[in-house]
């Protein structure tokens, strides 16, 4: 089936961006286009629109605000999901829940200025809800599965089910049992803090070594590789020389050697090769490997 008649057959009530620029929603600033990119508003409708990417024997691709992403020039085929509009945010007391597309910063604002401690650390994370707990996100010591006590989540049978910590295994950037899996939404159970003022220091002293430390300042997705064993990716990519290495519009920041900016309107492909200049070279140099922690979509 063409591309325009599978467009007429499109579920109502979802909005749709057709031929959708994925530098518009991606933290790269960079990428080619996704045919269709559908924004549903709750769990409701994100059903409709997978359940309808089967029948019509479409690739469908998740993705929350895009932080974690590099999308090819080439683009996109089939459909591409963005769940930013599946927001909510509730604290009941130690219990915070949010919905998948909720910024993480909204959520740890939120249990902050509530009394809460335990996700404090995570502030100026530049994801949502759903890829926080995907990724099992983390900065300064602090993971997203910390105090995390349950997550819902639509399974491959597009079935909801409750799944709670306990039932998954999760380490650092990594979270196993949730193959073919969509996180909807996700619950906390926090602490009250001893000394809320403290506590609040602690975000805005976070928040501050965010921008002190990162190229904030330029596109990024930011760190580009994981954390070795005994070790740190910038650590070494500092080591071999390597900040302000330059591919085309992209280079390796020259404060926080861990992060690729897009410098001058890179490409995808720009920044692709110097991440693999990256490896080569710490290889060569050090003889570790470094793994992407990077998501890259479409051909490259």
């Amino acid at each position: 089936m063409k591309l325009e008649e599978q467009i007429k057959n499109l579920p109502a009530g979802i909005e749709y961006v057709f031929n959708a620029p994925m530098a518009c929603y991606t933290t790269y600033k960079t990428g080619g286009a996704a045919d269709i990119l559908a924004l549903p508003k709750d769990a409701a409708r994100l059903k409709k629109i997978l359940a309808f990417a089967r029948g019509a024997d479409l690739p469908a691709r998740i993705f929350g605000m895009g932080s974690n992403i590099l999308v090819s020039g080439g683009g996109l085929r089939g459909i591409t999901v963005c769940l930013k509009n599946m927001r909510g945010l509730e604290i009941r007391g130690t219990l915070l829940s949010a919905a998948a597309g909720e910024p993480l910063d909204n959520i740890v604002a939120a249990a902050v200025n509530s009394g809460c401690e335990g996700m404090e650390f995570l502030s100026g994370i530049p994801g949502s809800c759903g890829g926080a707990v995907y990724m099992n996100a983390g900065a300064y010591g602090q993971e997203t599965f910390d105090c995390l006590e349950s997550f819902t989540v639509l399974d491959e049978n597009l079935e909801t089910k409750i799944l709670t910590k306990t039932q998954v295994r999760h380490a650092y950037r990594r979270v196993q049992d949730i193959a073919g899996c969509i996180i909807l939404g996700a619950n906390w159970r926090l602490r009250h803090a001893a000394d809320i003022a403290a506590l609040k220091a602690r975000r805005a002293d976070t928040l501050d070594k965010r921008v002190q430390k990162q190229p904030l300042d330029y596109p990024s997705a930011g760190s580009v590789f994981k954390r070795p064993p005994d070790n740190f990716a910038s650590a070494l990519i500092d080591k071999c020389g390597l900040k302000g290495l330059r591919a085309g519009g992209a280079m390796v920041s020259p404060k926080h050697a861990g992060f690729i900016i897009n410098y001058d309107n890179a490409a995808p492909e720009d920044i692709k090769r110097l991440m693999d200049e990256i490896q080569t070279r710490v290889f060569k140099k050090t003889g570790v490997k470094l793994e992407p922690e990077q998501i890259l979509w479409g051909k490259f």
